[in-house]
């Protein structure tokens, strides 16, 4: 017989709409102003319609975000609960020495001390939000992110959905801006993305420290090309 997942709760409405904040573009972090690479994909020629953006971000959500950021959101998000300093710094470090480019790591910081800058005006009392704060040289977003997560009150695996869905939402608009195309197919790329996410987020909850890697070479590869690149319309 196949295992059934049971049921899950429901969230209650505080923790939910909390989660939605966390997700929406209108967060003050600066996310919509990245494109993570894609907008130097477009300008090579390797995305260029509908069909092969779906694809770059589908890759980029399963080998990219999956196997990096949404498993140190998941080990960052207990470590934050048991208050275990010494495993949020080694995290952080882990995020920041393995991203791939300048602007990849300098994305990381900045909306990392962006989202510190958001919790710090919301919870001032919570000495959690100074470690993260202090953190060397710089917090991450994704351990910003699961500090942020805790707070909302959300068990892990819908924080991780929250999270991936914000992430979807923004690479789905620099597609829009940069291919460019349509409203329409913009949502129908979304329509994918939202079917993939949740065996993504399983993965990543279940995935151990010695399988987590940040390894996308062409990734990288377009990324340094995009730090010089003459026309562009976002930060990465």
């Amino acid at each position: 017989m196949p295992r059934v997942r049971p049921a899950a709760p429901a969230l209650a409405d505080r923790s939910l709409l909390r989660l939605i904040w966390l997700a929406s573009p209108a967060l003050p972090v600066g996310g919509f102003s990245y494109s993570e690479g894609l907008e130097a994909a477009v300008d090579s020629g390797r995305v260029r319609d509908q069909a092969s953006a779906a694809a770059w971000i589908g890759d980029q959500l399963a080998l990219a975000l999956g196997r990096a950021d949404l498993s140190v959101v998941a080990r960052a998000f207990g470590a934050w609960k048991r208050a275990d300093i010494a495993r949020v710094t080694e995290l952080n470090d882990w995020v920041r020495t393995t991203r791939e480019s300048r602007e990849m790591r300098q994305q990381a910081e900045q909306m990392g001390r962006s989202l510190h800058d958001w919790l710090r005006q919301r919870q001032p009392a919570d000495p959690r939000v100074a470690v993260l704060g202090g953190l060397s040289p710089a917090p991450t977003w994704p351990i910003a992110y699961a500090l942020a997560a805790v707070h909302s009150g959300a068990p892990l695996r819908e924080a991780l959905l929250a999270h991936s869905f914000g992430w979807a939402e923004n690479m789905v608009q620099a597609a829009i801006k940069s291919v460019p195309l349509g409203q329409s197919a913009g949502q129908r790329m979304l329509g994918t993305l939202l079917d993939a996410i949740p065996a993504v987020v399983d993965q990543a909850i279940a995935r151990p420290d010695s399988e987590r890697q940040a390894f996308t070479p062409m990734l990288a590869i377009l990324s340094a090309q995009h730090e010089a690149q003459y026309s562009r319309l976002f930060r990465s």
